[in-house]
């Protein structure tokens, strides 16, 4: 599934985002948008980082389609969509 597809899938899915544009998207429950990435979309989660003491990034990928989607996660349980792309390339060099 493209992100074309995809980006409109999301934004009918979680309510109140299909009103939206990307740069005012409101954010929705963590579980209930991990749901939505992993059962509606088919992404898993791929890779994680902490931001800030309140905040972890997370790096989800469509595995069939290569579509990534980079989501938000902050410590009072909501996540918000902050990028979407295609291609992903998942390739690893090794330590710097």
């Amino acid at each position: 599934m493209s992100v074309r597809i995809a980006l409109p899938l999301v934004l009918t899915v979680l309510p109140g985002l299909a009103q939206a544009q990307m740069s005012d998207l409101r954010c929705e429950d963590s579980s209930r948008l991990e749901q939505t990435l992993t059962q509606v979309l088919g992404a898993e989660r791929h890779g994680m980082g902490l931001r800030d003491p309140n905040t972890v990034l997370e790096v989800w990928v469509t595995q069939q389609s290569g579509d990534w989607i980079i989501v938000q996660t902050y410590s009072n349980g909501t996540s918000c969509i902050v990028a979407m792309g295609e291609h992903w390339d998942g390739t690893s060099t090794g330590p710097a």
